[in-house]
């Protein structure tokens, strides 16, 4: 029986990720509408992944609702660990995400490439093992071949130094060393690495003086460098990064330095990013943490995604310190989501766009 695109557009668009990978067999003409960008576009108007008990879950909340506003659980991404018989579920531990692709750490150390949508799998072999201080980054060179960064520190979990890095190649699948000396460590509080158009971002100290700085890294150059903050840094505290929905742009999340002020938050956006390091920078907002409903916590390495079209900033709740869910901020709005039925706070959010 044929069906018109739009009717199956629609039966699509109402289908859970679980079923979207069972129906991409029913035909070539189906696997391809799936693929499709309007389709895509359609489902990844809501979609924002919450790291909850070690689960990955798919969610959605009404940005404007103030009464009674709850988080919607659309899916359970769930992954299977192959070495148990009884198929039990991976504890994930963080994510990053990448074109619709998850790298994910695991509770038990180790490393997987999850298309959560397709169920594709790739887990990632260490050369002998990784390490509870090691950073992953996932993402891509100007020919679009996937590689991953990994950054291996040594010493002390409050005082870490790195110590070298090396690369994994799709193609070969098969890590190798980077001979790049560095002069700088990434602190446990800063572990937040964001990718955008091909490149990696994170926060850094350098040895020497313990100065916050903004790191990247450029999949196709396989090279590291440093990325100007807006402003005169000096003036303000630097917490956490993040990227927008939309057009996949670095966020910077600071507290102003104030002596007689009231404290405000800034949410900046790099607006171009030049391969030498030197970045455009708006302020996109600015909220005085005196007009946010209390108890709330801005900390370092804090969770928070950015809607441009909305003008709020959605960030999670504080264990010990928020019984909140989550909270969406502006410049003169301040809501709390409750947490639906989670059992728990959640630990990590993710902006998420499907790969088909």
């Amino acid at each position: 029986m044929y069906l018109p695109e739009e009717l199956v557009v629609e039966i699509l668009d109402k289908a859970s990720a679980a079923s979207l990978a069972r129906l991409r067999c029913v035909s070539k003409r189906w696997k391809a509408l799936i693929k499709d960008v309007r389709l895509a576009e359609k489902r990844s108007h809501a979609t924002m992944i919450m790291l909850i008990d070690f689960k990955v879950y798919l969610t959605s909340v009404n940005l404007h609702q103030i009464d009674n506003n709850m988080v919607k659980v659309i899916d359970q991404f769930s992954l299977k660990d192959p070495r148990s018989k009884s198929s039990k579920e991976v504890k994930i531990l963080d994510i990053l995400h990448c074109d619709g692709l998850l790298l994910c750490t695991t509770k038990d150390l180790r490393l997987v490439v999850w298309n959560p949508y397709s169920r594709e799998t790739k887990w990632i072999q260490p050369r002998i093992s990784y390490k509870r201080l090691d950073n992953f980054a996932l993402g891509k060179t100007s020919c679009n071949k996937y590689k991953i960064l990994r950054m291996e520190q040594f010493g002390e979990l409050v005082s870490p130094y790195l110590l070298e890095s090396e690369i994994y190649d799709f193609t070969s699948n098969s890590w190798r060393d980077l001979s790049e000396t560095r002069d700088w460590h990434i602190p446990p509080w800063m572990r937040r690495i964001m990718y955008v158009n091909g490149n990696t971002y994170w926060l850094a100290c350098s040895n020497k003086d313990n100065v916050v700085f903004l790191q990247s890294f450029d999949f196709s150059t396989e090279r590291f460098r440093s990325v100007s903050l807006p402003g005169d840094h000096h003036s303000y505290t630097i917490f956490s990064l993040s990227v927008t929905r939309e057009e996949q742009k670095l966020c910077l999340l600071t507290q102003q330095k104030f002596q007689n002020r009231s404290p405000y938050i800034n949410i900046w956006i790099a607006t171009k990013i030049e391969s030498h390091g030197a970045a455009s920078w708006i302020k996109f907002l600015s909220i005085a943490l005196a007009s946010i409903h209390q108890p709330f916590c801005v900390c370092t390495t804090m969770s928070f995604l950015v809607d441009p079209g909305n003008k709020v900033l959605v960030c999670r709740g504080k264990n010990g310190v928020s019984n909140n869910f989550l909270n969406i901020l502006g410049e003169n709005k301040s809501i709390q989501v409750d947490h639906h039925d989670a059992k728990s706070l959640c630990k990590l959010l993710v902006n998420y766009v499907p790969s088909f």
